[in-house]
């Protein structure tokens, strides 16, 4: 079975439904970096195909150059196709997948998946616009999504967001993504379902929409939900502590995987561990961090900025935003919820060891998403916890993707 993957990132969705055998005919994303993981991963799947994942590690390490990687499989420029879904481009995106249909004599696309990106009606970006984001072209980006639907018709469809959606404009806007989606012939169904009901440890909820075309005898799948007691330092005690600054590019865990790991394909036994990235901090946030630690690991008490020593703060504002330094929780069985915002500072995710005194790393966080660890992102680190913040987690994508998978 294949599918359509427009809003990309870096492939979250898709790579859940990839994991239960569904083919990418095209993946549509306007991020330059994300592009560029996308097409890494592609060669990723190929190359295990083949039982080569030697090449793989050889060009993580830095053996091989990204450009004749990326010319070991020449289909990735129409598979990934790095533009902005808009008004001048949609044609000659239909044309680029027509194409790659033809070049695989295929008829027609099973499952079109994603989410136009959602800043503009998440609840943050509308407390700090006074208009609303009505003028905000990307309120309207469900539109072209339906576009693709008309052209294509899929069987399915698997449209996902930010809870936000639902009361954006006082909940005129969801009631006008389900008059566009049911106009292009579909049934649809929403829910808001919580990755830490489906292996994830992380409580990140998402609308999670799908419709199926009005003829058929599909329906909204019954996802199953999975119950374990594994924690949050089951996803990180086996990673190798780091000071601020530090990194592990290209080298050995400190340990053995957890069982958590094993089970749900984190960590096998033949990865390497890349990408434990950690950002630099200066001495007054490490001092904060500690305080923070003691009384989160001892107490269960969140600090507030206001209860900081007034040598330690350097914001006037002591109203809003208190809970700006947070701990992940290692001893609960979920983390709260990763955001993209983790790319401009990490006080909000700081290491539960007190030993290290620092915010999570760039493979710290892939693992609270649950991306697999042979999972590489490309680009800088900012950009890199940008495409982990914004993406789906892997796990719950595979958990929807075994359902739509059954039913199809």
């Amino acid at each position: 079975m294949n599918f359509i993957d427009l809003f990309a990132g870096a492939g979250g969705l898709s790579e859940g439904f990839i994991s239960v055998g569904f083919e990418p005919i095209a993946h549509v994303e306007m991020n330059k970096y994300a592009c560029d993981t996308l097409k890494t991963r592609y060669i990723f799947h190929e190359l295990r195909k083949k039982g080569d994942l030697e090449t793989y590690y050889k060009y993580l390490k830095g053996d091989i150059k990204k450009d004749t990687f990326y010319s070991m499989f020449p289909e990735i420029e129409q598979i990934v196709i790095n533009k902005e879904i808009s008004q001048e481009t949609v044609p000659s995106i239909f044309l680029q997948i027509e194409e790659q249909l033809k070049q695989n004599n295929l008829s027609s696309i099973d499952l079109i998946i994603g989410g136009p990106p959602c800043q503009a009606y998440s609840l943050v970006g509308r407390a700090r616009d006074p208009y609303r984001k009505e003028k905000d072209p990307r309120n309207y980006l469900y539109k072209y999504y339906v576009e693709f639907l008309r052209k294509f018709r899929p069987k399915m469809f698997v449209f996902e967001n930010v809870p936000g959606i639902l009361t954006a404009g006082k909940g005129e806007l969801f009631k006008d993504v389900q008059h566009y989606l049911k106009g292009a012939g579909y049934k649809i169904e929403a829910q808001i379902l919580d990755s830490s009901d489906y292996g994830v440890v992380q409580k990140r909820k998402r609308v999670i929409l799908i419709g199926w075309q009005k003829d058929s005898k599909l329906y909204y799948p019954r996802v199953k939900k999975i119950v374990h007691d594994y924690k949050v330092n089951d996803v990180l005690r086996d990673l190798p502590p780091l000071e601020p600054g530090e990194r592990v590019d290209f080298g050995s865990y400190s340990s053995k995987p957890s069982k958590y790991l094993y089970k749900y394909g984190i960590r096998g036994n033949d990865d390497v561990l890349t990408q434990h990235i950690s950002r630099p901090h200066n001495k007054r946030d490490r001092e904060i961090y500690k305080i923070a630690i003691e009384n989160w690991n001892n107490a269960k008490v969140r600090v507030k900025y206001t209860d900081l020593p007034e040598e330690l703060k350097t914001h006037n504002n002591q109203k809003s935003f208190l809970d700006r330094f947070k701990v992940v929780s290692g001893d609960n069985q979920y983390s709260h919820t990763v955001v993209a915002h983790i790319s401009k500072d990490g006080h909000y995710y700081i290491h539960p060891d007190i030993n290290q005194l620092r915010s999570i790393s760039v493979r710290e966080a892939a693992r609270l998403q649950s991306f697999p660890d042979n999972y590489y992102f490309e680009g800088p680190r900012t950009a890199v916890f940008t495409q982990i913040g914004n993406a789906v987690p892997p796990l719950m994508a595979k958990s929807i993707a075994n359902e739509i998978k059954s039913l199809l």
